[in-house]
């Protein structure tokens, strides 16, 4: 039995996972088995966001994206996952860590092509203007002063999701 903790000490088993992703509809479905424990939000972080994201075998953390104002890191602890980026294509397995600075556009995608789950940690900034770009499809995540919207390349809203 896992012995109950006090804050500012947490399980990550406690948080409550979340699922999928907020894209819209055309794009959802290679990352609807993503799941999300926000341990930065349980511990009311705010400067920073942790995540242990759980992949199943062809599950896919993202598509393939970067972020103009945030870094990312990623931290693999279980199972094995496939590292995409404009360099290709290359496995991480657990211990191994990936950086992605911000501004460097070198689109990064994870993807489970594994037999078992995957797990890893997620540590990233939580800008409040942001700007992502996913260079394999025509979309971009534009976020402002705490609201945030999928838009074309041309700046065309994505219809809300259904």
């Amino acid at each position: 039995m896992r012995q109950k903790l006090r804050p500012p000490a947490l399980d990550p088993a406690s948080v409550k996972p979340s699922f999928g992703t907020g894209y819209p509809d055309e794009h959802r479905a290679p990352c609807e088995q993503r799941e999300k424990r926000a341990l930065g939000d349980a511990l009311g972080l705010s400067h920073f966001g942790v995540n242990i994201t759980r992949l199943p075998p062809g599950a896919w953390s993202a598509l393939r994206h970067w972020h103009a104002s945030e870094d990312e890191f990623i931290y693999v602890l279980e199972g094995e996952i496939t590292l995409i980026t404009n360099e290709g294509r290359q496995v991480l397995a657990p211990g191994m860590v990936a950086g992605f600075p911000a501004g460097a556009a070198n689109g990064h995608q994870l993807v489970n092509d594994g037999a078992t789950v995957a797990v890893y940690l997620e540590v990233g900034d939580r800008s409040k203007d942001e700007v992502v770009e996913y260079p394999d499809v025509d979309m971009r995540l534009v976020r402002k002063a705490g609201s945030r919207r999928f838009e074309r390349r041309d700046g065309t809203p994505y219809p809300p999701r259904r």
